[in-house]
Formats: C-alpha cells, structure tokens, sequence
C-alpha cells in the first residue's frame, strides 16, 4: 500500500495497534464525553465562569456555565471566539512536530483570563474571573491536565 507521496506504507503490529487506539479514541470522544469533561472542569474552582468543549470546525460540543453570570460575548461573538479557537488550534498543529505539542495556552484580558487545552482536533476552553491571583489560575491548570491528558 502507497500513501498520497507516493511512499510504501509498511504496517506492523505495533502502528496497527497505535492505529486503532486513536480511532477508538476518537469516537469515544463523544457526547458524554464532553459533558464530562466540561462537568469535572467546571468543579474545580468557584472562579471558573465558563469550560467550553470545542471541536476542530469551531462547534460547541458541550458546555458548563456558572449560574448568574451574564456572559460577556454576545451569540454572535460568542460564535466567533469558537472559530477563532478552532483555527488557531489548527495553526498551532503545524509546529508540533518542531516544538511539541501545546499542553495549554492561558491569555489574559482586561475582563477575563483564559485556558485551552488541546484534546486532539479539539479544545477545551475555559474562561476564568479576573481579578483572581495567578497561584489560583496555576492550580487550575494543574489539576486540568490530567483530565486533559486522560482523554487525548
């Protein structure tokens, strides 16, 4: 068998195995899955406004938000900052192979901070109150990672 180069493709047990893994993998990654994640996420700290599951095209795949918030995007920017997120996760795959894959990204703005963390051609996307010390913004991460790291 030939890839699209051209190449002989050579299977062996081991990158068959890898092979079905990351198609399992893949469709594991459903529904209850998301919801999942975003519940366990939303759980972490009382400062967490919004954990958002986002795939590859930009759609929101499962949500949590903290009762008695007004969000701060309106639908449409909302719709955009998703996009934007999907794309920017898909400009970053092009570096992977020369510096690794990204294990989370944080940003912060003027009202909010924000965390990503990558779930293949997926993001988790996490927006967090401002005014909240950066030791609080750490531990978050901290304990992401391995939920994060157990669904990649």
């Amino acid at each position: 068998m030939k890839d699209h180069f051209g190449k002989e493709i050579t299977w062996n047990v081991e990158s068959y195995r890898e092979l079905k893994y990351r198609v399992k993998r893949t469709l594991l990654l459903n529904k209850k899955d998301a919801i999942d994640i975003t519940e366990r996420i939303a759980l972490i700290s009382r400062y967490i406004r919004f954990v958002g599951l986002i795939d590859g095209h930009g759609k929101l795949i499962a949500y949590q938000r903290r009762s008695g918030l007004k969000p701060l995007l309106d639908s449409k920017n909302t719709l955009n900052q998703f996009s934007h997120v999907a794309t920017k996760t898909g400009m970053e795959a092009k570096f992977d192979k020369q510096l690794g894959q990204v294990n989370f990204v944080w940003e912060e703005r003027e009202k909010a901070q924000t965390i990503s963390f990558g779930i293949d051609k997926s993001r988790v996307w996490i927006s967090i109150d401002k005014k909240v010390v950066r030791s609080e913004v750490l531990r978050i991460v901290d304990i992401c990672l391995p939920i994060v790291k157990y669904y990649s």
